[in-house]
């Protein structure tokens, strides 16, 4: 009996003490406990800094999945895009980027999100085609361009004074002209098989749809070329002035045709540009 009475006095004297220590924790003044959220998003930091986005992308992913509502979730989540990012995982980085939008839409740093989502589209086409081949991204299917392009501008449109729109601005330059030559590269390819109506089609959708690309002069000796073909003369000639009037510098004769080629100067990624949302 006294055995277990000692027991029981123990248990009672071990809840006390607990319930006194959490007590004295809440009301402490003295530094908080560090809690496990913290160690995932403290690690996630430092494996960051260390280039190690693999594992910078396990600690967040730990924090989204256990702490959805804790006090480092907005910043798990923004942290996501850019590790994924950098870890050349566009597609995911892209959907983190959506996923961001979604749940936070009025937060201040919403510009960075819906700039890194324009950015990974636009990636996720360059990356394995132009970084580990010489193949030019004109001639392949560019849905992700395109989609690139048109996020970026609504970026732009969204956020014009963001400190993200110049580099917006620069790759926006780099799509329209790689779209122009993808288009032209199709026209090219219908002239040489005599499918000169569908090469207009494409020469005049340059012209009318991309207006400030670099290709605008190829794309005119595309529509000369074309209406030559088709026996449309007065629409050749109208061409011909609109090339002499505003690219009097060229030389307008079909004898310099063979000189065009729609492999244009690729761009290429900068790896130093770490676009980081700064808290």
């Amino acid at each position: 009996m006294q055995i277990m009475k000692y027991s029981q006095n123990v248990q009672k004297l071990i809840c006390t003490l607990i319930v006194s220590t959490l007590i004295v924790s809440c009301n402490s003044d003295g530094p908080e406990i560090e809690q496990p959220e913290k160690i995932y998003y403290d690690l996630a930091q430092k494996r960051m800094l260390n280039q190690n986005y693999i594992g910078a992308i396990e600690s967040l992913e730990a924090i989204e999945s256990k702490y959805p509502f804790g006090r480092y979730a907005e910043q798990a989540q923004v942290e996501l895009i850019y590790a994924n990012f950098m870890n050349s995982q566009t597609i995911a980085s892209h959907a983190a980027a959506e996923k961001f939008i979604r749940l936070y839409p009025r937060h201040p740093n919403i510009d960075y999100a819906y700039f890194m989502k324009g950015l990974s589209s636009y990636t996720r086409d360059k990356d394995l085609i132009i970084r580990f081949t010489n193949t030019d991204i004109s001639n392949r299917d560019i849905t992700g361009a395109k989609e690139s392009f048109a996020e970026l501008t609504e970026f732009l449109t969204r956020f014009p004074d963001s400190q993200y729109a110049p580099y917006a601005k620069q790759r926006n330059i780099y799509l329209r002209n790689m779209i122009a030559r993808n288009e032209l590269a199709a026209a090219e390819y219908y002239q040489s098989i005599d499918a000169h109506v569908a090469a207009v089609r494409r020469a005049k959708y340059v012209i009318e749809n991309i207006p400030n690309s670099s290709e605008n002069f190829r794309a005119l000796k595309v529509l000369e070329k074309s209406y030559k073909a088709l026996g449309y003369e007065d629409l050749r000639e109208d061409v011909l002035k609109i090339i002499q009037l505003n690219y009097s510098d060229k030389n307008v004769s079909e004898s310099n045709d063979s000189e065009w080629s729609w492999n244009g100067p690729t761009v290429s990624s900068r790896h130093g540009d770490h676009f980081h949302w700064k808290r």
